[in-house]
C-alpha cells in the first residue's frame, strides 16, 4: 500500500472502503457505459502530483500569479500536443469539464436569445446542445434536426430547409447517443450559406478522431471543435478546445476570466500526458479495436434478435431499443445487467415515448472494456450474457449466476493503473 493510501485509511476509513469498494466494483464488472473509460495510469500521477497545489490564473506568460515557471511549461506542451493531434490552429486545454467547455463557446461567440441549430435531444443530442432545463437553454434559443433511426442518416435537405428558416448563429452537430460517423462537410456547407459559425462537439469520440479511426471536423474547416479527455481519449476529466486562430482570443477570454478561475494544474498536466500517449501506435491499434468491438457486439445482439437504434453501429457506442427488444424499459434493463455485473445506462431512443427515468432505450460502448484487452471473443460473450439478463430479468437467481460468469472473465483482464 502507498503511503497516501495508508494515511488516507488511517484519517479516514470510511471514505478508505468507499474507494476499496470502487476499485472492487470496477475490477468485478464489464464498464459498459459509452461515456466511461479506464484512464492511463500516467494520468493518476499527474492528477495527485503537486501541480494540484498551484494556482495558475490566466495563461502561459500572462497570469495572475508568481511560481508558474513551470506549469507554463507544461500547459504549453499540453496545447501544442492537442493542436497536432488534432490538426487544429489553436487549443484551449483549460476547461474543468464538457459543460464549460461548450458554454465558453457558446457564451463567447453568441449573443444571448440568439438562434442555435443542434441535433434533437431524444436523437443523441446531448444536454449541453441546449436542454430546456439547461441553462443554456434558457439563455439561448434552439431549434432541431434529427435522424432518420432506421439508418441514422441526417436528412441534410431538411437541416438546410430548418437553417434558412431559422438563420442560425451557430450550428452545433455531436453527440452522447448516437451510433454512427458525421459527414462534416454538408454542416460546414450549409452553416456558411446561412452565415453561422459551425461547432462540432466529439467528446465521445475525441480519443477516436486522435487515433484516426473517425473524422476530424477540423479537416472539414470547422470553427470550433470541443471534447472531453476522459471518454475514448482515455485521460482526466476535463474538457478541450479546438478552434481556428481567428478565434483564438475569443475562446481564451471566454473560458478565462469570463467563466472561470484558476484552471486545476494537475488536471492540464494530465491532459498533456493524455495526449502524447494518444499520439503513439499503441493507441491507434486501441482506437481500431475499439471499433471492432463495438461491431462485434452489435453483430452478436442483433443476430439475438435484439433491435438496435439505427441498425448497427460505425462508431464505439450503440442504442438497444428495449421496448422492442424484449418488453422491458430501460431503466429495468440497466437494474438487470448491474446485477449480471456489466454496467450500463438507460436512454432515450428517437421521439421516446417514454420519461427520461424509464426511457424505451439502453446505451452500451466498448471504449472500457477494450482497454482491458478484450477483444472480438469476449464482445460475443458480453452479447450473449446480455441477452440471457433480459430474457431473465425477473430471476435474482438466474443474474447471479450469469454476474459469477462475468467475474471469472473480468479476472482475465486487469484494469490498468488499479
Amino acid at each position: 500500500m502507498s503511503d497516501y493510501r495508508a494515511a488516507l485509511k488511517a484519517t479516514d476509513p470510511d471514505i478508505y472502503d468507499t474507494l476499496i469498494g470502487e476499485e472492487k466494483r470496477q475490477r468485478e464488472g464489464v464498464e459498459m457505459i459509452p461515456s466511461e473509460n479506464y484512464t492511463f495510469p500516467e494520468v493518476y500521477a499527474a492528477l495527485g502530483s503537486a501541480f494540484t497545489n498551484k494556482y495558475a490564473e490566466g495563461y502561459p506568460g500572462r497570469r495572475y500569479y508568481g511560481g508558474t515557471e513551470f506549469v507554463d511549461v507544461m500547459e504549453n506542451l499540453a496545447r501544442d500536443r492537442a493542436k497536432e493531434i488534432f490538426r487544429a490552429e489553436h487549443a484551449n486545454v483549460q476547461p474543468l469539464s464538457g459543460s464549460p467547455m461548450n458554454q465558453a463557446v457558446y457564451l463567447g461567440f453568441i449573443e444571448p436569445g440568439s438562434t442555435i441549430l443542434a441535433m434533437d435531444l431524444s436523437h443523441g443530442g446531448h444536454l449541453t446542445h441546449g436542454a430546456p432545463v439547461s441553462h443554456m437553454g434558457k439563455i439561448y434559443r434552439f431549434v432541431r434536426y434529427k435522424t432518420n433511426p432506421e439508418n441514422g442518416a441526417i436528412d441534410f435537405d431538411q437541416l438546410r430547409d430548418v437553417a434558412k428558416k431559422e438563420k442560425p448563429k451557430l450550428v452545433v452537430c455531436g453527440y452522447s447517443s448516437y451510433p454512427r460517423d458525421y459527414d462534416y462537410k454538408p454542416f460546414k456547407q450549409i452553416a456558411d450559406e446561412v452565415g453561422a459559425l459551425t461547432m462540432a462537439d466529439v467528446s465521445h469520440i475525441g480519443g477516436l478522431i486522435a487515433g484516426g479511426v473517425m473524422r476530424n471536423p477540423m479537416d472539414a474547416g470547422f470553427d470550433f471543435m470541443t471534447t472531453t479527455t476522459h471518454k475514448s481519449l482515455r485521460g482526466p476529466r476535463g474538457g478541450l478546445i479546438l478552434c481556428k486562430k481567428d478565434h483564438a482570443k475569443g475562446i481564451d477570454q471566454s473560458v478565462f476570466p469570463g467563466l472561470q478561475g484558476g484552471p486545476h494544474m494537475n488536471q492540464v498536466a494530465a491532459t498533456a500526458v493524455t495526449l502524447k500517449l494518444a499520439a503513439q501506435p499503441a493507441f491507434k491499434a486501441y482506437a481500431a479495436q475499439v471499433l471492432k468491438n463495438a461491431k462485434a457486439l452489435a453483430s452478436e445482439l442483433m443476430n439475438a434478435g435484439a433491435h438496435l437504434v439505427t441498425g448497427g453501429t460505425d462508431n464505439h457506442l450503440l442504442v438497444v431499443d428495449m421496448i422492442k427488444s424484449f418488453d422491458i424499459n430501460g431503466a429495468i434493463a440497466e437494474k438487470a445487467l448491474d446485477h449480471a455485473g456489466i454496467t450500463t445506462n438507460k436512454q432515450v431512443i428517437p421521439d421516446d415515448p417514454n420519461p427520461p427515468m424509464k426511457p424505451s432505450g439502453v446505451r452500451l460502448g466498448t471504449p472500457a472494456a477494450t482497454t482491458r484487452g478484450m477483444k472480438e471473443g469476449e464482445m460475443k460473450q458480453i452479447a450473449r450474457i446480455i441477452i440471457e439478463a433480459m430474457k431473465n430479468h425477473a430471476d435474482p437467481k438466474r443474474l447471479e449466476g450469469l454476474r459469477q460468469e462475468t467475474r471469472v472473465m473480468c479476472s482475465r483482464f486487469p484494469v490498468p493503473g488499479l
